[in-house]
């Protein structure tokens, strides 16, 4: 068996079980709930692609409320991935990279990795700027990305989307 063989039968096989269920983070300072363009923007995504969007919230960029968050929504049980939008940047207010990838179990490298890439493709040197991150926190997908829109759209689009009922089957199978 080829490596696209069994990747193309993992993906069949993850595709039979239920659709994922998802809680966001907009990690803002500024945004509301009506000026979130990326968090209303990764919802609709999910849910044209059949995931169930169960917990939306906007968040201030703190670390420490970020970290507790996630790791609260993680311990649920009821959520298999927490995707957030903001905060990846160098800024001084920037901290979410700092929040998720110390919780982090296991780290998706090639996330960040891709996303940069794809980015590039758009942006230029400036991709270098995103410091995008995923991986598990105990069995729950952690995927965090910048809060442009266009940075949403292209991780969405192009990353989770084709592949997150993948990941998290991989993630339960025994």
């Amino acid at each position: 068996m080829t490596n696209s063989q069994s990747t193309s039968q993992h993906r069949a096989e993850a595709e039979k079980h239920p659709p994922v269920q998802v809680a966001i983070l907009t990690i803002s300072d500024t945004r509301t709930p009506e000026t979130d363009s990326s968090g209303r923007l990764m919802a609709k995504l999910l849910t044209e692609a059949g995931h169930a969007v169960i917990h939306q919230i906007i968040l201030p960029d703190e670390p420490d409320q970020i970290r507790e968050t996630v790791c609260e929504l993680a311990g649920r049980g009821d959520i298999q991935a927490v995707l957030t939008n903001g905060g990846t940047g160098i800024s001084p207010r920037d901290g979410t990279f700092e929040a998720i990838s110390g919780i982090l179990d296991k780290t998706l490298p090639g996330f960040g990795e891709l996303f940069r890439m794809l980015s590039w493709e758009e942006v230029g040197a400036a991709a270098m700027l995103s410091r995008a991150v995923a991986g598990l926190h105990g069995r729950t997908l952690i995927f965090s990305m910048p809060g442009s829109s266009n940075a949403v759209e292209v991780a969405m689009r192009r990353l989770i989307i084709p592949e997150i009922a993948h990941l998290a089957w991989e993630v339960t199978r025994k």
